[in-house]
């Protein structure tokens, strides 16, 4: 892959439109992109690698995961 350069097009999830779209940009760190501008709605982030952050909900099951998993170890007899 050709070394990342300060305004270059970059596909990324923006956290406003809710969408992958066309970025540029803003700010490198050691060669790789670190921070981005939407090319629709212009509102910088950090570069997210085209990764979808989990929703709210599935934050939720994870926890509640995980809170079972904690209950089940604590009733568990620990001389077994």
């Amino acid at each position: 892959m050709a070394e990342q350069r300060l305004g270059d097009d970059i596909d990324d999830f923006c956290i406003k439109c809710k969408r992958i779209s066309n970025h540029l940009i803003v700010s490198l760190m050691d060669g790789a992109a670190a921070k981005v501008r939407c090319r629709s709605c212009y509102s910088e982030h950090d570069f997210r690698h085209e990764q979808v952050p989990p929703s709210k909900k599935e934050l939720k099951k994870q926890a509640l995961l995980a809170a079972e998993a904690l209950a089940g170890e604590k009733t568990a007899d620990p001389q077994s």
